[in-house]
């Protein structure tokens, strides 16, 4: 399986592979005002890539629960020329834009990033499966309801069997996706760990990846140091969140999960290879 995008490509069948989160805000839940600059953001991104990152996501939003909107020109100011900075000093990177917002794609994939990262699946902006069938940038469709003010809300968090509305949802997204002229190896799709989840469904979203794995499309998963495993272990900090991660972590590099954001990259890099090389000797 690979990741198709701007005459490029991503072998995604082997080993999973990792995204580094670059959040350019400065109230995201982990690491809000750390790489508010451009000089510091792009230090991280280069930092990441040198740890073993495949691909930098890009953010100019934070969309933790409860964060309110960012005006287009703000969050295009913030992502933009962190963009063209990191395509500069490192041409061959895979850079993913962070965005629920048409405009700031648009501006995204002109500055350089290849791939267009939406957390709403194209229910806030449909202008951007459009805009990535323009660019022939990747496009990853995740799963969330309402908004970040509003997705924890317990209208929300009804599910039936959240793996099976979760999958119904990004069918449909993925459908819209092709409708815009958006080809289909260029196409990712993400369940939305921690968005408009309960850490129990957030739990069995992971434990049967494998059903979203089926839909035939390669899966991104974002767990990382996110409110769930905090809630489980007891940890409120998010950066005790490490190891917690890590077993997550090796769950998914266990089911051969394509992409796995995450904002430790070195320690994530570790986890992935050497939970791989001990399976290249195992006999189950």
């Amino acid at each position: 399986m690979v990741l198709c995008f701007k005459n490029r490509q991503l072998d995604l069948s082997g080993v999973s592979r990792l995204m580094g989160i670059v959040n350019v805000t400065p109230d995201s839940f982990s690491d809000g005002g750390s790489f508010l600059y451009t000089e510091t953001a792009v230090a991280h991104g280069l930092k990441l890539l040198e740890e073993g990152a495949d691909i930098i996501d890009i953010g100019g939003e934070s969309t933790r629960p409860g964060a309110a909107a960012v005006e287009v020109e703000e969050e295009i100011s913030r992502i933009v020329p962190v963009i063209r900075e990191l395509k500069r000093k490192n041409p061959d990177c895979i850079i993913s834009a962070d965005t629920r917002k048409a405009e700031v794609a648009a501006a995204a994939a002109a500055a350089g990033a290849d791939i267009i990262n939406d957390i709403t699946g194209l229910q806030h902006s449909s202008a951007i499966a459009a805009i990535a069938a323009e660019h022939d940038t990747g496009l990853i469709l995740m799963h969330m309801r309402g908004t970040p003010e509003t997705m924890q809300s317990a209208e929300n968090l009804k599910y039936d069997d959240v793996v099976k509305e979760v999958s119904e949802f990004l069918l449909l997204a993925v459908k819209k996706a092709l409708d815009y002229g958006v080809k289909r190896k260029n196409i990712v799709l993400d369940p939305g760990i921690g968005f408009s989840k309960t850490p129990e469904q957030n739990l069995e979203l992971i434990g049967r990846i494998g059903e979203l794995k089926a839909l035939g499309f390669p899966v991104l998963a974002g767990h990382s140091r996110k409110s769930f495993i905090g809630a489980i272990l007891g940890r409120k900090n998010p950066e005790d969140r490490i190891f917690g991660t890590a077993g997550v972590t090796a769950f998914l590099t266990r089911h051969r999960v394509e992409i796995i954001r995450v904002h430790d990259v070195r320690a994530m890099k570790d986890v992935v290879t050497m939970f791989s090389r001990c399976t290249e000797y195992s006999s189950n």
